[in-house]
């Protein structure tokens, strides 16, 4: 098979070939388009899941059927500790551009400008610096400073401010404006109440402008912690593995577009060994393909693939994640694996510590930085489990 015409792509948020088993999810994000262009009252939207099923590229979806309305976008990949107030300042500011060749009053475009480099300006520099200092800060907008809106340096009263004036500049062209925001479990907590805030405010005015956030499975519980109100404000959608038919289109069609095929035990040996997730169908399938001498792809190609892919998930989606912890995380992360079952479900952490011999409450900065890092989350109170598929049992096959 040649290795050139290899459509599969397992790759950290690239779209694959076809995207498959996310038709509900691409059905109601258009149900918000549309909605929010009739000038009707619509929420914005969060996506949550874990590692690799495929968040990003659904977020990158988004962002493509919203340009294909001609909105303005912007998108920003959240990061712990990092303000919110620049990246959403440069998000928007990419936005409006793409809005302003469109309006009829370039005056009130240099406006909300000027608006958008005064809040970029407000914030402390990133290493806490104080405000006489970020003055020097320049986010590339060729205009004078508006003063005395979206520049308290409050956060929450700023970035309300600031998102009130672009749904009216995207209101002028009659379209809307959509903030993606990637990793948004990320945000910093303050951050995450004034993100909260500001769209609280737009759902009152019914400005045409959304945000769209993707993040692991505890987001909701982030965002209800900030602002009790959170359950009501965001529309919640919440992605996993795909079922057999949706994986074996995500194999069948962009082989055939080929001229290749696999055969039915090739598929079912590939479903086995991905899970449905589809990061990992992909992994397999690309290898699958590159060790099959001809077509059909058989269950033979398959099981030969099958150690290849799997070492090279251990070095690049595993043992990436793995080498970042610190030993006492690692620890931590080998006694949840040892609790866990195959499916890797949610475990005590009074049970990992009673595995460790340690005290519940000597465990908690392991836990926390585990938990900063993005390899483990808390599914409710007391519960943890892994952020990545099929961790734990990569834990459980290495060596002690």
């Amino acid at each position: 098979m040649d290795p050139v015409r290899n459509p599969y792509a397992p790759g950290a948020g690239q779209r694959p070939p076809e995207l498959a088993g996310r038709d509900r999810e691409l059905q109601q994000f258009e149900v918000v388009l549309e909605r929010v262009a009739r000038g009707r009252p619509e929420r914005s939207m969060i996506i949550t899941g874990l590692r690799g099923v495929g968040k990003t590229v659904l977020l990158n979806a988004f962002r493509s059927m919203a340009i294909q309305r001609l909105w303005g976008t912007g998108k920003i990949e959240a990061r712990p500790e990092q303000s919110i107030r620049r990246p959403v300042a440069s998000a928007l500011h990419m936005a409006v551009r793409e809005l302003a060749p469109r309006h009829r009053a370039p005056d009130r475009i240099e406006r909300f400008l000027g608006v958008l480099k005064a809040f970029a300006q407000a914030g402390e520099e990133p290493s806490g610096r104080s405000r006489a200092r970020a003055h020097r800060w320049q986010p590339g907008i060729d205009v004078p400073v508006v003063r005395g809106r979206a520049d308290s340096g409050d956060l929450e009263i700023d970035l309300t401010e600031l998102f009130v004036d672009a749904a009216s500049v995207a209101t002028d062209v009659g379209v809307g404006i959509a903030l993606f925001v990637d990793e948004m479990q990320d945000v910093p907590g303050d951050d995450v109440s004034a993100l909260c805030a500001a769209c609280h405010e737009l759902s009152q005015i019914g400005g045409p402008l959304i945000v769209v956030g993707a993040g692991l499975p505890h987001l909701p519980a982030v965002l209800s912690a900030s602002k009790s109100y959170s359950e009501r404000l965001f529309r919640y959608s919440r992605i996993d593995r795909l079922d057999r038919e949706s994986a074996d289109i995500a194999l069948l069609a962009p082989a055939e577009r080929e001229n290749v095929t696999f055969t039915p035990d090739a598929l079912d040996a590939l479903y086995q060994a991905a899970d449905g997730y589809p990061y990992f169908v992909q992994a397999y399938a690309k290898v699958a393909w590159d060790v099959a001498p001809d077509t059909p792809i058989t269950a033979e190609d398959v099981r030969v693939a099958a150690p290849e892919a799997e070492s090279e998930l251990a070095v690049g989606f595993f043992g990436s994640r793995y080498e970042r912890a610190t030993p006492a995380e690692r620890d931590y992360m080998r006694a949840m694996a040892m609790l866990g079952d195959e499916g890797d479900s949610p475990v005590a952490t009074s049970a990992v510590a009673e595995e460790l011999g340690r005290k519940p409450s000597s465990l908690s900065p392991a836990r926390d930085g585990l938990i900063k890092k993005g390899l483990i989350y808390s599914a409710e109170r007391g519960l943890v489990a892994f952020t990545v598929p099929h961790f734990g049992r990569f834990l459980r096959a290495q060596p002690t």
